[in-house]
Order: structure tokens, then C-alpha cells, then sequence
């Protein structure tokens, strides 16, 4: 997988890959059977998940330019970057999991754009 439109090299990429479906797929660090990878975006190339099984699956990916682990908000609205699967036109709140699902069958590959609403 790759990521894109960085605003900057701050920080690191979390990224958050969860079987989890509807609306808890939001709820990614919860999910005991989630793969992530935390990459210092200075490192940031082509991203490898190896020894996925096949299934259904959603990507979450944050840039998290202060490191504190987290998606910071202001009045609810991110602060810094993110992005999802399949690249879903964003409105109102997040994404629907129909929206960001995507299957992965042997090799699968997902090109994901950051957006920063502030």
C-alpha cells in the first residue's frame, strides 16, 4: 500500500488495518485482530502487510505530526491528516464501511490520499 499528500515530513503514518465491519471499522484500536504499523514519514515508501488472510477488510491511516499516537480534533474536526481505503469522498463524519471495505485475495494493493480539513 502506499500513502499520499503529506503535508509535510512531521511526524509518522499510523496506519490500522481491521476485518471489523458497518461502523465499528472507526473503532480500529480496539480490534485485537488488527495489523498496524507506525512509519516515520521521512521512511514513508510502499507499505507491506504480509500473512493477511483473505476477507474483507478496511484501512484507517493518520498523519500524526506531533507522534502523540493519536488523530488530534479541534471541536471534533481532525487536525491533522487522514485517510481511508478506497479513498472515499469525505462530508459530514466519517466514511461508511461500504465505502472504505475493500477484499484482499492474495495480493492486494491500496493507494490511500491524506486530507487535512484544517
Amino acid at each position: 500500500m502506499s500513502v499520499s499528500g503529506l503535508r509535510n515530513t512531521d511526524g509518522a503514518v499510523l496506519l490500522c488495518l481491521t476485518r471489523r465491519a458497518d461502523a465499528e471499522y472507526l473503532k480500529c484500536a480496539n480490534d485485537p485482530s488488527r495489523t498496524t504499523r507506525v512509519v516515520p514519514t521521512a521512511e514513508l515508501k510502499t507499505i507491506k502487510f504480509r500473512g493477511i488472510p483473505a476477507g474483507d477488510y478496511a484501512l484507517l491511516v493518520i498523519h500524526d505530526e506531533n507522534r502523540n499516537g493519536k488523530l488530534d480534533t479541534m471541536f471534533g474536526m481532525p487536525r491533522e491528516g487522514f485517510g481511508f481505503s478506497r479513498n472515499p469522498m469525505i462530508r459530514m463524519g466519517p466514511p461508511a464501511y461500504r465505502d472504505v471495505q475493500f477484499a484482499v485475495t492474495g495480493s492486494s494493493q491500496q493507494s490511500v490520499k491524506l486530507k487535512y480539513l484544517l
